[in-house]
């Protein structure tokens, strides 16, 4: 099981392909909570040049509280992250986590049944793109 699924899409840029990410998670009921801007972060920090690069951190607050709710510790495997990077041209890949990959560690088969389904849900997102 590989821990990610992921789709190569043409933008103009990253600013207008973040904006219709968000619109496809909110679609199936997440929000994006956080955001790591790894291009700003690593010339901040290594002085190092990144292509544009995010990380989304998405929730869905139905879903995040069963899983709390099931099993507290799990709050460090959250929110899903959601990436998107430029990977040359006008190609950017957009990434999602595979939360049933994530959450296998956990081995509580009610969280098990949750991840199935928020990884359905984000896989709906990435293929309508």
């Amino acid at each position: 099981m590989t821990y990610y699924q992921s789709k190569v899409l043409k933008s103009d840029d990253l600013a207008s392909l973040r904006t219709k990410v968000e619109a496809g998670l909110k679609e199936v009921g997440f929000g994006v909570l956080t955001e790591i801007d790894i291009q700003a972060t690593m010339k901040k920090k290594l002085d190092k040049d990144y292509p544009p690069f995010l990380i989304l951190g998405a929730c869905n607050p139905v879903f995040a509280d069963k899983v709390l709710t099931a099993e507290p510790h799990v709050s460090t495997l959250l929110p899903c992250n959601v990436t998107i990077r430029s990977v040359g041209d006008d190609d950017y890949e957009v990434t999602i986590m595979d939360p049933a990959a994530a959450m296998s560690v956990v081995k509580n088969p009610a969280i098990e049944s949750l991840a199935g389904e928020v990884r359905a849900k984000l896989m709906s997102m990435l293929e309508n793109l």
